[in-house]
């Protein structure tokens, strides 16, 4: 076996690894909802419990990291290095604990919502339905109008007008999960979300996007696309209902290899 060849098993056996953390994490945290929400407890009290949680457990890496020491006996140089690097990951661990703690809002809410789609997934069709009084007409989102929004930022690389993978789908799927309550305002959302998250989309494409190391695997083809910050600004806001989506249409491996990259506030697998 080459080594290229061996490295690329290493790297599935990885992710395998990483999707089975993060499965059963989603599964633990929609159970946790659940709980809390027995009790009385809100959505938004529910999302802090939860990402403080969270927060504390990418903290304890952080420590394990910083305390770990290269090997003994190495030389001198080799130990700089690794120095240098503990200390790049644990800084970056630290951001991410930050991250976790403060700005993961909405999940609750999600799970809930989730809640309420398979239970009543799982009515008897006998049942009549209370009647109810016809809603208002949701806003129209045009797919035309949003994709023109995207390319307006810097992140989007692909070239403008152009509905991309296959044929526009991927975003067709990303703003099913955009609520009726939502679609008036959402291009005004989308620009908020991308200047919020600024230089977490950089750092995104600059370390996952086209032309570097990682892309060569050809797992995350959607980065640069005008459309992902779309499915970016739903997984952060609904990422249980843009998931069920999803899955309806696609294999999740795309979707995956996002949350993987986009930060740990975001795995929703079921």
């Amino acid at each position: 076996m080459s080594t290229e060849q061996h490295d690329m098993d290493a790297y599935g056996q990885e992710l395998a690894r990483i999707s089975r953390h993060q499965r059963e994490a989603t599964d633990a945290r929609f159970t946790v909802f659940q709980a809390l929400a027995a009790v009385g407890i809100g959505h938004e009290q529910a999302d802090d419990i939860v990402s403080k949680v969270e927060a504390g457990a990418v903290a304890g890496a952080h420590t394990w990291i910083s305390e770990s020491s290269a090997p003994h006996g190495s030389e001198r140089r080799f130990e700089e290095g690794w120095h240098a690097g503990v200390c790049d990951v644990a800084s970056y661990l630290l951001r991410i604990a930050d991250t976790t703690a403060h700005a993961q809002r909405g999940r609750a809410a999600s799970s809930a919502m989730l809640l309420t789609h398979l239970r009543q997934g799982s009515t008897p069709t006998s049942e009549v339905a209370p009647v109810e009084e016809p809603a208002a007409p949701a806003a129209v989102l045009a797919p035309e109008d949003v994709l023109a929004a995207a390319e307006r930022f810097s992140w989007a690389l692909a070239v403008p007008g152009e509905r991309h993978w296959p044929d526009g789908e991927f975003l067709d799927v990303a703003l099913s999960a955009v609520r009726g309550e939502e679609r008036a305002g959402y291009i005004e959302r989308l620009a908020a979300f991308v200047e919020q998250h600024r230089a977490r989309l950089a750092e995104m494409l600059h370390g996952w996007g086209p032309g570097s190391e990682a892309a060569k695997h050809g797992r995350y083809t959607l980065i640069g696309q005008p459309e992902t910050l779309v499915i970016l600004e739903r997984m952060e806001s609904v990422p249980l209902l843009l998931r069920g989506q999803w899955e309806q249409a696609w294999e999740g491996v795309l979707l995956d290899d996002l949350e993987y990259v986009w930060g740990p506030s975001t795995p929703v697998r079921r």
